[in-house]
């Protein structure tokens, strides 16, 4: 039975908007908006969405990189949303992320042995031949070289230099990792090589992954569940074989189906959304996709919908869904 590492409800993240310094800010950027979920020991939950719906920003601000504007954050019943730095560090260490730029995220400057073991020195006194043999044993454990150990990250590849990025995420033994788009940036045989890893460290580890992708073949392969997000807020979340199978919320149905399809002669209409993506300025009301929606009622204009279960462990924020 999996335990609940990470537990967030109502979460959101606002960005006022302010014309200079001396003027009040009167809008703000809704980038994440009420979200609501919870990952256990061993599971991997991804974050899915069009480019700008609060994913990311979703992601960076359970790991408090973002402050959030309201909700709570519980990282292994611990509510972590209001505590100050100083009170935050020793819980960080359960929590770390993986970056989608496997290059930008490492110091070119340092070696792998420095990048490794930052981590650790800020955590623990250890002895510098022991702290030397963890990096190691840490290299191998992501398919590096222990004899890599001086490297600068210029000197690995893409591929290797993500598998760096997870053995520094790994140094303290986490409980929680949050991918940001892990393998957007390498290529295709690349990425499921390091997908293929995340997935034999989660069972060595029973590790929780947040995990964060426009991909929808990796996120069917390696997500548990799925969580839709659209406009700051989560409209469907379900098991990821269900989802895949028969999506329910129109806009799932619609990110679905723009999927590229890889059976061979395989044919399908696809079905266009209309519009564009509102503003996260100037929100519509009621449901915020009732604009682009092709079943939208009256109802749907005005009301927004609350994220209701409609079977086990299925979520669907849609008043069609809850009509049927």
């Amino acid at each position: 039975m999996f335990d609940a590492v990470i537990e967030v409800n109502d979460l959101k993240k606002y960005f006022p908007i302010q014309r200079n310094l001396f003027t009040k800010a009167t809008h703000a950027v809704h980038a994440v908006d009420g979200v609501t979920f919870s990952i256990r020991e061993g599971e991997t939950l991804c974050l899915v969405g069009e480019s700008g719906c609060g994913k990311s920003t979703a992601a960076r601000t359970v790991l408090r990189l973002l402050e959030p504007t309201s909700g709570t954050i519980k990282l292994k019943g611990k509510d972590i949303s209001t505590l100050g730095q100083q009170q935050l560090w020793p819980h960080r260490q359960h929590m770390q992320m993986v970056f989608q730029d496997p290059y930008a995220s490492l110091n070119p400057r340092l070696t792998a042995e420095s990048i490794i073991s930052e981590p650790l020195t800020n955590y623990f006194e250890i002895p510098s031949d022991k702290l030397r043999e963890q990096v190691r044993t840490l290299l191998e454990k992501v398919g590096l070289r222990a004899d890599s150990i001086q490297n600068f990250p210029h000197e690995f590849s893409g591929g290797q230099r993500q598998r760096l990025g997870l053995a520094r995420a790994l140094a303290l033994n986490p409980s929680l990792i949050v991918a940001d788009e892990p393998v957007s940036a390498l290529d295709v045989s690349v990425q499921a090589q390091v997908i293929n890893l995340m997935v034999k460290l989660q069972d060595e580890m029973k590790l929780a992954y947040l995990f964060v992708s426009h991909d929808l073949a990796v996120v069917e392969h390696i997500g548990h569940r799925v969580a839709v997000m659209y406009l700051g807020r989560i409209v469907e979340l379900a098991a990821t074989a269900d989802l895949f199978d028969s999506p329910l919320h129109p806009y799932s149905q619609a990110l679905l189906d723009a999927a590229p399809e890889a059976k061979v002669g395989a044919k399908r209409v696809r079905k266009i959304l209309q519009g564009d993506v509102p503003s996260p300025i100037n929100r519509p009301t009621g449901c915020h996709f009732h604009t682009r929606c092709p079943h939208a009622m009256p109802r749907c204009q005005t009301d927004s919908p609350a994220l209701s279960k409609v079977e086990n462990d299925r979520w669907v924020a849609c008043h069609l869904v809850a009509n049927t």
